[in-house]
């Protein structure tokens, strides 16, 4: 058996957490490239294909190396699969879209920062993870910068369209939640299957509503934007979930707007706003009472047995049958132990607080 690994406990999640947001946020304003002349249901469609239409090509190459390393879904897991890509992949798409025809553009930019909130809320209120003041006035921090960078003057308009809109945040809510469910199993997998169902029924919505596919230039572009903003992003996004949690994964995505902002500087040449400076102080407060969160206590780890890619740190003292490569994935034990060091609300650290 290998040596333990030894890390810090930012390793790999906030990275992770963080490079998922980066993806994300460059997608907007990559998109707006695109958008001309595009039916907006078939972009967000061909994005989605690409997501999954590209991870799918990955793990066709990639073959039994991918499912060595990776825990697979069972019969168990299926429920809450269905459940996550219901109301990710296809729920709130359509909710989104026929709300934003009915509300205007500022009021639902506005309204789509509650994503954030009903993941953290969920997380926090129903699965019962830990969080402090800390965390709380951080993942505010982030929220209101996004809040601000989103405003355009107006308020938000209660409407159909606006409950519309916080519906399709929510449905994302609960899906990002459901998802943590099987986030142990084979992460592409997942982005793959969310991307092609939430691709088809796009697609789907566009092709009734009357479009057309836009030239084939187009549509390779729009797919090779969502294989990385949307697909590989997801990925890092679920892989984070097994280290972080769901609350803490979901405040760090709360950043993609910024980050997006940004990219639209970059790119588009938008210009630099007093409004975009605020919103980056608030997100860079927020940002920093995350990553200094230590979270520390004696605490005890029930047996357990399950299976999911590891590597021998100190969680995963077992034996094997002549060498292994690492990480693996394969049924395992453990033993009950006690001790103490700084962890997340992880796959091996979802205990209650006193």
């Amino acid at each position: 058996m290998s040596e333990p690994h030894s890390h810090s406990h930012l390793w790999p999640g906030v990275p992770l957490a963080l490079g998922s947001a980066a993806l994300f946020g460059a997608t907007p304003p990559l998109s707006k490239l695109l958008l001309n002349g595009v039916n907006p249901f078939m972009l967000a469609g061909l994005l989605y294909l690409g997501a999954g239409l590209g991870l799918a090509l990955y793990r066709l190459l990639r073959g039994r190396q991918a499912a060595a390393g990776e825990a697979q879904l069972t019969a168990g897991d299926i429920p809450w699969l269905a459940l996550a890509i219901g109301m990710g992949g296809v729920i709130a798409p359509v909710l989104l879209m026929f709300g934003l025809t009915l509300n205007t553009a500022s009021s639902s930019a506005l309204l789509l920062n509650l994503e954030g909130l009903a993941t953290m809320a969920i997380a926090w209120l129903v699965y019962r993870e830990n969080v402090d003041r800390r965390l709380l006035f951080g993942a505010f921090a982030i929220l209101a910068g996004a809040i601000l960078l989103s405003w355009q003057g107006e308020g938000v308009a209660f409407n159909r369209g606006a409950l519309m809109v916080a519906g399709a945040c929510l449905a994302w809510g609960i899906d990002n939640n459901f998802t943590r469910r099987i986030s142990a199993t084979d992460p592409v997998v997942i982005a793959m299957l969310k991307g092609l169902v939430a691709g088809v029924v796009n697609v789907g919505l566009a092709l009734a509503g009357g479009a057309l596919f836009p030239p084939t230039s187009v549509i390779a572009a729009t797919a090779a934007v969502g294989f990385f903003g949307i697909g590989v992003s997801l990925v890092m996004f679920i892989v984070a979930l097994r280290h972080l949690g769901t609350a803490r994964t979901g405040a760090y995505y709360s950043l993609a707007p910024f980050i997006g902002a940004l990219l639209a500087i970059a790119i588009l040449g938008d210009a630099v706003t007093l409004k975009l400076a605020a919103a980056g102080v608030l997100m860079g407060v927020g940002l920093w009472l995350h990553l200094s969160e230590r979270h520390e206590h004696e605490h005890d780890h029930e047996e357990l047995e399950h299976e999911h890619s590891h590597v021998h740190d100190e969680h995963h003292q077992h034996h094997h049958d002549g060498p292994v490569s690492e990480p693996h994935s394969h049924w395992h034990r453990h033993a009950p132990m006690r001790h103490r060091h700084p962890h997340y609300p992880d796959l091996h650290h979802r205990h209650g607080h006193g």
